[in-house]
């Protein structure tokens, strides 16, 4: 779930190319699966559940209009995580964003239901997603765009090799809010620093 108790900045993260990747397993009952048609349903329950949406039909609208012109991306790069019953609970979406004309891949839209949150679904999404990412587009400089409203997450993030970044431009965010978003942050993690860099003791108090 979003934390909308705390004020609002952009987060802008970068992970290097080359970084050693992190292994984070599902528990048994739990499976990945990519996506299929009909799966915008589940994508669009999954991220108005956490508060990424104020309801289903807005998050399927912008589902929609972003990414189902790509179909054949979809399937490749769509991924969810189903329970033992075949509900889908989580989500994560490898995907890409220009930069100018320059091309990057990026993480988006990482959402676990919050009934399904604390059992390590979060970590195993980005660990999976990581991998996957880099079967489709190699080993680069890869992104991803959250908010201190997300500050269970970025821990997370720090885990699979991602720093909060200052640069600016960065997927069309014009506002690159580190210093604000810094101050918030440095309230909700463990452990602090000045630049953000990942280490592997970079955890929220409350994990995905």
């Amino acid at each position: 779930m979003l934390d909308k108790s705390v004020p609002f900045y952009n987060v802008l993260m970068k992970r290097e190319k080359g970084k050693p990747l992190f292994e984070h397993s599902l528990p048994d009952q739990f499976r990945f699966v990519m996506f299929k048609t009909g799966d915008e349903n589940d994508w669009a329950e999954i991220e108005a559940s956490v508060g990424e949406f104020d309801n289903k039909e807005l998050a399927l609208q912008y589902f929609r209009g972003s990414y189902m012109l790509y179909p054949k991306e979809l399937e490749r790069r769509c991924l969810f995580i189903e329970d033992n019953t075949g509900k889908k609970v989580g989500t994560l979406t490898v995907w890409w964003t220009y930069t100018g004309k320059r091309r990057d891949p990026w993480i988006h839209w990482v959402a676990v239901r919050p009934e399904y949150q604390g059992l390590g679904l979060g970590m195993a999404l980005v660990s999976r997603g990581m991998k996957l990412l880099i079967e489709i587009e190699g080993d680069r400089n890869t992104y991803l765009h959250t908010q201190t409203w997300s500050y269970k997450a970025i821990g997370i993030y720090m885990k699979a090799g991602f720093e909060i970044t200052q640069e600016k431009g960065l997927g069309g965010y014009k506002n690159n809010e580190f210093v604000k978003a810094k101050a918030i942050l440095d309230k909700y993690l463990r452990v602090k620093s000045d630049s953000m860099s990942a280490c592997a003791n970079c955890v929220p108090k409350s994990e995905l």
